[in-house]
């Protein structure tokens, strides 16, 4: 069974201070295997968060279906959709006042929410979030006293802590340096391997999105440009296209995935 099923998809945007002109998201169909990595890449205004919003329901399609584990989203509640799909948000949580291991435990929120406090099951389950984040020695630690990296790394805590089945994260590393862009990129192939658990990435970044995932979808301008492994999406005249600028795709020496540089004319 497929996990999740995009089919022909579309969505418009009126005409707005922000779109000028409406934007619609167009014809979108593609499917994300139980296990499976895929990464969304394109340039702004491409599509990308409006996918996600479309996925967790923050928007419905004007046409088309999106199933998850084969059922109709529109027939979820939202608390049922949170149980089955975590998000990592690209916003930071910087001035949130909160500890560590409070904003996990906010994850367990689809499984109760009724309550008012947490259950043993929900402090286990946060209890392995923190731990397979590596961020349970920081668990009483506020938010604002940790680097960006660990800060990202409880957000993604949090979303675990749901216990999805689909992990969805957008622009995971944006904002971070070099060292953490690592670590969030290991993380994720970690939880991936370990727990089997399907992620959807999406990313500006294209080496990470090729280093990571399974296969990338390649959207512009609202529609589906191309579909399958980074290999075969990321081609040099398929980006200077999409992109509008001329790149070079070469190949890394230990993995062999594709790797985008600019060529530069002074």
């Amino acid at each position: 069974m497929k996990l999740v099923e995009f089919r022909s998809v579309s969505f418009v945007y009126p005409a707005s201070a922000e779109h000028r002109a409406p934007f619609a998201v167009s014809e979108l169909s593609f499917e994300i295997a139980p296990g499976e990595i895929v990464g969304v890449i394109g340039p702004n205004s491409s599509g990308k968060t409006t996918l996600i919003r479309l996925l967790t329901r923050v928007l419905e399609p004007a046409a088309g279906e999106i199933r998850l584990e084969g059922a109709p989203i529109r027939r979820l509640t939202r608390t049922d959709l949170a149980r089955r799909v975590g998000v990592v948000p690209q916003a930071s949580l910087e001035q949130a006042p909160f500890n560590v291991g409070e904003l996990v435990l906010m994850g367990r929120y689809p499984h109760g929410p009724g309550r008012y406090f947490e259950s043993p099951s929900d402090r286990t389950a946060a209890r392995a979030a923190m731990e397979a984040t590596g961020v349970l020695e920081l668990a009483d630690l506020p938010l604002d006293h940790l680097s960006g990296g660990e800060r990202q790394r409880a957000v993604i805590a949090r979303a675990l802590a749901q216990e999805p089945r689909l992990l969805v994260l957008d622009e995971p590393t944006a904002h971070l340096d070099l060292r953490y862009q690592v670590e969030v990129a290991a993380l994720l192939r970690r939880l991936n391997r370990e727990r089997g658990m399907a992620i959807l990435l999406v990313s500006h970044d294209l080496n990470l999105a090729s280093e990571v995932c399974d296969r990338l979808l390649l959207l512009a301008g609202g529609r589906p440009v191309a579909t399958g492994a980074p290999e075969v999406v990321l081609g040099e005249s398929l980006l200077a296209s999409v992109f509008g600028c001329e790149v070079i795709v070469d190949k890394t020496e230990t993995t062999r995935r594709p790797v985008v540089r600019l060529t530069w004319r002074a």
